[in-house]
């Protein structure tokens, strides 16, 4: 008695034919109002992963038990320590790249830049997504 059926490649073909085919679940969400704090209408699309990525990065990881340990950012960890400039230099990119790439709407994150003035950093990404390219700045 077998445990598999015997057509389980014909199976798994068939799985991954529907997995190329499927379409993108929808991203409709509510429009988030960063200055408030307060739910302004409804975005979806392109407005919708820019909406993301500025709250994936402002969103400390691993903090607010609503989110998985994917969400967020570990910025906060790493401007709070007594590290070199060129050490926040060089991990900023890295950080940014950890915090968004897990979205199944992006395909790559480029061209990190990162300025400090006083106790701000700001950032301005580059992605790459199912909308086309994106560049967002996002200060934290």
């Amino acid at each position: 008695m077998a445990l598999l059926p015997d057509n389980q490649t014909e199976l798994l073909d068939a799985y991954l034919e529907a997995e190329a085919n499927a379409e993108p679940e929808p991203t409709l969400t509510y429009r988030l109002n960063f200055g408030t704090g307060r739910l302004t209408g409804m975005v979806d699309g392109k407005d919708a992963l820019k909406q993301f990525i500025v709250k994936a990065l402002k969103t400390c990881r691993s903090r607010f038990r609503i989110y998985s340990d994917d969400y967020g950012c570990e910025l906060e960890d790493l401007l709070g320590s007594d590290v070199t400039e060129a050490f926040i230099q060089a991990e900023i990119p890295r950080m940014v790249r950890e915090a968004l790439i897990y979205d199944d709407r992006i395909n790559a994150v480029t061209n990190v830049t990162a300025t400090r003035q006083g106790d701000a950093v700001f950032i301005v990404a580059t992605v790459d997504s199912i909308y086309g390219e994106v560049t967002q700045e996002v200060t934290i």
